[in-house]
């Protein structure tokens, strides 16, 4: 981009030309709004008074739904979502509404800064001193590559791909990506039973009957707008009837709350259930036998005998009625379709619980067919696997070595994306290893706890001001390539983390330019876009490119999986049993974490309009709370509001408020995440608790991955309260005879 055009140059040219946004056209958008904003000081671009859309790629989670933002005067109004973008079909989150506060935040860092390591405090630096600060530290590092390390969310598309080239080139700096909620025990489940890198589709839109096992597939996983599009579809009858959608986990989540059954499962034994339900199946002659034979080793119901119904149902807490109805129906009411996900793969014994879980879709048909789990085929952009996967003992591993310098020292980290200061278990220690490490580097746009501890933060661009590209993970049972672009100037002084790796690769010595080549991470995506595949009757190939950013992307519903059939892998017994964090006689209930319908993981906390979202289920906002059942509450002698101490074994504890939740079992306790931020801006810093701060570090035993629902904690009353901030009322849900309810299933 010119940077010697000013921003009205810019706006008369953007429609037309490949130095901005290219207008959207052809989709029903707002013409006019109700209420005009009248801006403070009135923006010099201001050209024709008329607002433009523009397409794009929302980064709010990793879902990557399709947007369209309103841009009037030069700035974004109104975020949108794409309505001819497969995976959001025009619709979007509160998340993706949100994004217009990440852009004009009172508390973004406007620009590059130094940290003082004796006083703590920041100075502004020009972009020139704090390049040739880390260009220096970069070269003197050549000859140790593997003592720096570049920490990042995971990264798809074009920006994973430069990213990958950068470390290689460096010599092998240690690449390591990080999710609070991390994806690795569904991406291994997925492996063994379906033998793919990539996510498959669960074609809930066009199944009949939906068994989830804790996936919060309404609300925060997977890619919850999607797949409310497909549930709105499963919900509306046509000539087969209405489908159902069966939820299995300990706390009533939001996809709970829209189901037609929810079941309660005690924590952990969730893989003992989808086993149960197999060898029912099984045994009543209701499975398809040749999956039955693959999965059994020909063995049939006998090589499942420890799972009958009678047996499993006292380990799981779900009767033995409920376990013939559920595997009668999931069996009977095909297309049927089994998910898993939420507390099931959050447990020591994850992988064993989501691998029983998918497996249930050979006993009944699903795997490629329609209304069941469709594979996705690789991205056209390459590379066309996913990138980098860590796990959480990585991060422990990365840890030990920033505090003991062994076997190699850290002594260079550079963090994009992540915020494992916060976001990782406290126990760990992770604070206190990374102020060993010899230079610290964030590339955060607001202040967050890893950037406050970093020597220098680069601010990056957010994704209104950026260029980029995206394969969604999962995508929608066919290809497709979504682009990011900037659909205004930079607001501040900030720069596009790809532009900043490409600059300091020409910094640091021929070898690395030569392989990094491209000027600007814009390049690197005209590149990437050449390789798929574009209409033979495409003349111009300049014009076909303003053509993919105008639409918001390319698909290809054509261009589906077409490798082999997996075959059914066999069932792994014993059972993998479930290990807590905690002797239970001195912490007696189970925590169980759960990810906000409005700040996620935490990510979200710093936007005003994601703090004053209620939660869906209990319309809380603005503050943690700790959510108890009626038996517990008698128990404690608890009322809403009371302040409580929840400690784990690891000698931590958080404070919060009770909320008392009918529909919350005896012996459980619930947290949101997303608050109790010691940084992040006005509007996070100093709110709530950090549930993440006192659960323990056990993991995954097949992945490593962090088992953040494998621990237990005691409950003490405080002689303080206060009053909740909510939108419901004050009578609780009972239940009225002759009413109809959602049943607690056992």
């Amino acid at each position: 981009m010119n940077t010697n055009m000013d921003r009205r140059q810019f706006l008369k040219v953007a429609a037309a030309s490949t130095l901005g946004a290219v207008v959207f056209a052809g989709c029903a958008v707002p013409r006019r709004e109700l209420l005009v904003e009248s801006p403070v000081q009135m923006p010099e671009d201001l050209v024709t008074g008329t607002d433009n859309w523009y397409a794009s790629i929302c980064r709010q989670c990793p879902a990557g739904c399709g947007i369209i933002v309103r841009v009037m005067e030069g700035r974004a109004k109104k975020i949108e979502g794409n309505p001819d973008y497969p995976v959001n079909r025009g619709k979007l989150c509160v998340r993706g509404q949100a994004g217009l506060q990440a852009l004009y935040h009172p508390d973004r860092i406007t620009g590059p800064m130094r940290r003082d390591r004796a006083t703590g405090l920041f100075q502004p630096v020009t972009w020139d001193d704090a390049l040739d600060m880390l260009g220096a530290r970069l070269r003197d590092l050549r000859g140790q590559p593997d003592t720096v390390v570049l920490a990042t969310a995971p990264l798809r598309g074009s920006l994973g791909r430069l990213v990958d080239a950068f470390a290689r080139a460096y010599g092998g700096a240690k690449q390591i990506t990080y999710e609070p909620l991390e994806t690795t025990v569904l991406r291994a489940a997925v492996k063994r039973t379906l033998g793919q890198d990539v996510l498959p589709e669960f074609d809930i839109a066009n199944a009949s009957y939906v068994l989830s096992f804790g996936s919060d597939f309404l609300s925060t996983e997977l890619s919850p707008v999607h797949y409310s599009l497909g549930f709105g579809e499963l919900r509306h009858p046509d000539e087969s009837g209405r489908g159902t959608l069966v939820q299995v986990e300990p706390r009533f989540s939001m996809t709970a709350a829209n189901a037609d059954r929810w079941v309660h499962v005690n924590p952990g034994t969730e893989g003992v259930l989808a086993l149960s339900l197999a060898h029912t199946m099984i045994a009543l002659g209701l499975a398809d036998t040749e999956a039955a034979g693959a999965l059994t080793g020909g063995r049939g119901a006998d090589a499942l005998v420890d799972f009958r119904s009678e047996r499993a149902a006292g380990v799981t807490g779900v009767s033995e009625k409920t376990i013939v109805e559920l595997a009668r129906d999931f069996a009977t009411q095909r297309p049927s379709v089994a998910i898993g996900g939420g507390p099931a793969a959050s447990q020591t014994n994850g992988t064993f619980n989501l691998t029983a879980i998918l497996a249930l879709n050979y006993l009944v048909g699903g795997v490629g067919r329609q209304g069941g789990v469709i594979l996705n085929p690789p991205s056209p952009l390459a590379p066309a696997s996913p990138g980098v996967v860590s796990a959480f003992k990585d991060w422990q591993e990365l840890a030990d070595r920033m505090r003991t310098g062994q076997p190699r020292p850290v002594n260079l980290a550079l963090f994009r994306g992540v915020n494992p200061v916060y976001n990782l278990p406290a126990s760990d220690g992770f604070a206190e290893a990374l102020a060993r490490v010899g230079m610290v580097v964030s590339f955060a746009s607001v202040m967050d706890e890893t950037a406050a501890m970093s020597d220098l933060v680069l601010p990056e661009h957010t994704y209104l001001e950026d260029w980029g590209d995206d394969a969604p993970d999962p995508g929608p049972g066919y290809q497709l390539v979504g682009y990011q672009q900037p659909v205004v100037l930079p607001v501040h002084d900030t720069r596009s983390f790809g532009d900043i790796l490409l600059t300091l690769a020409q910094e640091i010595g021929p070898d690395m330019e030569q392989a990094l080549p491209w000027k600007t991470t814009r390049d690197l995506l005209r590149e990437g876009a050449k390789q798929i595949p574009a209409p033979a009757s495409i003349a111009n190939w300049e014009a076909y490119w303003n053509s993919l950013l105008q639409k918001g992307g390319w698909w290809d519903t054509s261009r589906r999986h077409t490798g082999a059939a997996p075959k059914p892998p066999a069932f792994r017994t014993p059972a993998t049993p479930a290990g807590f964090a905690g002797d239970v006689g001195t912490y007696p209930l189970h925590l169980l974490p759960f990810a906000s319908h409005s700040l996620d993981d935490g990510r979200g906390a710093h936007l005003p309009w994601l703090q004053a979202t209620p939660d869906p289920l209990t319309s809380v906002t603005w503050e943690t709370w700790v959510e108890v059942g009626r038996a517990t509450a008698r128990q404690y002698d608890l009322e809403e509001g009371m302040i409580v101490a929840l400690e784990s074994s690891q000698g931590r504890s958080i404070e919060a408020p009770v909320y008392i939740n009918p529909a919350l079992p005896p012996g459980l306790v619930a947290v949101p995440l997303g608050q109790g931020h010691t940084s992040y801006g006005r509007y996070a810093q100093g709110r709530g608790a950090n549930v993440l701060s006192i659960v323990a570090p056990q993991r995954d035993e097949d992945t490593g991955a962090l088992a953040w629902s494998a621990t237990r904690v005691r409950l003490t009353r405080t002689a303080r309260r206060q009053r909740i901030a909510k939108f419901e009322g004050t009578m609780f849900a009972e239940q009225v005879p002759g009413s109809e309810i959602i049943e607690i299933a056992r």
